[in-house]
């Protein structure tokens, strides 16, 4: 009779793997149960909190045998605060954790070939050491069980405030900061905020440190538009940090779990700091986003320019923009580059930071990537002049490169990167599922996955950063020899001949809309027609496609049966 696990049962297992999370995972009599705080190789007593049919997560009571990669945690309050998932692991087994992350997303979730995801994949690029490589730090602040005025981070799953003013992966004179906020909020009797009852003053610290300057940031995220020892709270941080040179105050009055409010004003000093990237200036105000780890995302950077292959001449998209760090990295290349992004500040940001580097041929929108795009490809696509250079290059750039956030690419949009066909695409990802997803779209029929390569770009956590490489495929990849039968030839004949452009413009004539190259091969695949395997073929052949909306599956119908295709 098979076994039931319940909760508090402890068993005793030995950690085989680890999810993508940082959970260790073991089996007992094949029932899986995820533990934190644990290392392949540990032999461990374990107790089960909660159980599942299937699987269970279980608290780490006690390591018997230790794996031989298990280390001691620098920070003493790695266990309790959970943002460094994997401190108590061997750098050296962290990055290979991390690459066999991606790499098995790419085969799992991309259906790629093992093999083929081999043969393309570049070594990870760690972080030595792989310490004190933030240069973004927000503290909650609150109050320990003796009342007094505390900052830290947030135990996980829960608002506990874990006190800690010396995070390992910030920089040293965070520390400094900190204590000079908590000592005057103890001495002018300043309040933290308290989110149950929503009173309380201040809520968060953040400080910015630009590596390359030494520059430091300070905004306060409080509870008010103001509060009446400002200029004193000033006086002191600037008296002894003198490193700091902008003081901000954010308002967030809002019942919310959300850092940081609408309206941001300086208090002293300047609205923005500097930092430098490969030669690159960029002003960094309290909002923008900038990658934490300056070291590494030049070196990031620096390879998705290498697979752009740029030479000066060519044109290029840069989507989800920021303000503008892989554009302007991009723009001292290319011919012309155009960024997009949804948040007007970083868009503000990004033109002002072109401006102080001198850069002219670089152009920023505002707007949703997968809004912009395609709303620019509709438009422009059925009025360009053809002898209009700038809006050719726009329509049919030669490179295109997407660095979104963790959801990975809206399907609007990856349908537009289709249409457009540039050369090369460069994918810049920090998760690994949603680019496999992204990827398998992009592949299905069109590009080809050159080359990977991660990046440690947050050590010590279970998060990673990736660069992709693809490629457009040559018309001779595009077509297949088939041996057929005689009887065959007189059926075949349409399918085989007529190429997909031909039912992209008969479509575009006769309905005024647009479809894909993937909208095509869904309904291809739908009435029988052969259709181009190779290495990326998915291996899970049953799984339901993305589909293709009805009103453009009768389109291409209608444009089979024109070309007599079916």
């Amino acid at each position: 009779m098979e076994k039931i696990y319940k909760k508090d049962d402890v068993l005793e297992i030995t950690i085989e793997d680890m999810s993508e999370e940082g959970l260790g995972i073991g089996k007992a009599d094949g029932y899986a149960l995820f533990v934190k705080d644990t290392i392949v190789g540990d032999r461990c007593i374990v107790k089960i909190m909660k159980a599942k049919k299937n699987y269970a997560f279980a608290h780490l009571e006690e390591v018997l045998s230790p794996s031989s990669f298990r280390i001691e945690p620098k920070c003493p309050k790695s266990k309790a605060c959970g943002g460094c998932q994997l401190q108590a692991m061997s750098y050296e087994a962290e990055l290979k954790f991390k690459e066999n992350k991606v790499k098995n997303n790419l085969i799992r979730l991309g259906g790629f070939s093992e093999d083929f995801i081999e043969s393309i994949k570049e070594p990870i690029v760690g972080m030595e050491p792989p310490f004190r490589y933030r240069n973004k730090a927000q503290y909650p602040i609150g109050y320990d069980r003796e009342g007094k005025p505390v900052a830290g981070f947030y135990a996980g799953r829960t608002h506990n405030i874990i006190p800690n003013t010396d995070c390992l992966l910030g920089k040293e004179i965070n520390e400094k900061i900190l204590k000079c906020i908590l000592s005057f909020m103890k001495e002018e009797k300043i309040a933290a905020y308290d989110e149950n009852t929503g009173k309380g003053l201040l809520r968060h610290v953040l400080i910015r440190e630009g590596f390359s300057t030494g520059e430091i940031m300070v905004c306060l995220i409080v509870n008010a538009k103001s509060f009446e020892k400002e200029e004193k709270l000033c006086r002191i941080l600037t008296g002894k940090i003198p490193e700091i040179k902008s003081i901000c105050l954010n308002t967030n009055t809002e019942n919310t779990n959300v850092i940081m409010g609408d309206s941001t004003r300086v208090l002293w000093g300047k609205e923005t700091i500097e930092d430098e990237l490969g030669g690159v200036k960029f002003k960094i105000s309290a909002r923008s986003f900038y990658q934490i780890n300056p070291v590494q995302t030049e070196r990031l950077y620096s390879k998705a320019l290498e697979y752009a292959n740029l030479t000066g001449k060519e044109s290029v998209w840069d989507l989800y923009c920021g303000i503008g760090t892989i554009s302007l990295f991009l723009a001292k290349k290319a011919g012309n580059v155009y960024g997009v992004e949804i948040i007007p500040q970083a868009i503000a940001d990004a033109k002002e930071n072109a401006r102080i580097n001198g850069i002219t041929n670089a152009e920023f929108f505002v707007g949703k990537a997968e809004e912009v795009l395609p709303e620019f490809y509709e438009k422009q696509s059925n009025k360009t002049n053809p002898n209009d250079g700038k809006a050719k290059d726009m329509l049919h750039p030669d490179v295109i490169v997407v660095d979104p956030p963790r959801k990975g690419c809206d399907e609007k949009c990856l349908e537009t990167m289709l249409q457009m066909e540039p050369e090369r695409i460069v994918y810049v990802s920090c998760d690994s599922s949603t680019l496999a997803r992204d990827l398998k779209i992009l592949c299905a029929e069109k590009y080809e996955l050159k080359a990977w390569q991660c990046y440690d770009q947050f050590s010590r956590t279970v998060h990673v950063e990736t660069v992709a490489l693809l490629s457009k495929l040559s018309e001779a990849k595009h077509h297949i020899n088939v041996k057929l039968d005689m009887d065959e030839l007189d059926v075949t004949t349409a399918e085989t001949k007529t190429t997909y452009n031909e039912i992209r413009d008969w479509v575009k004539e006769k309905y005024g809309f647009n479809v894909t190259n993937l909208n095509i091969a869904h309904v291809k695949q739908k009435h029988g027609i052969i259709e181009q395997e190779n290495h990326r073929k998915s291996k899970y052949p049953d799984k339901k496609q993305q589909g293709t909306p009805d009103e453009k599956v009768k389109a291409i119908e209608d444009a089979m049966k024109h070309l007599q295709m079916i």
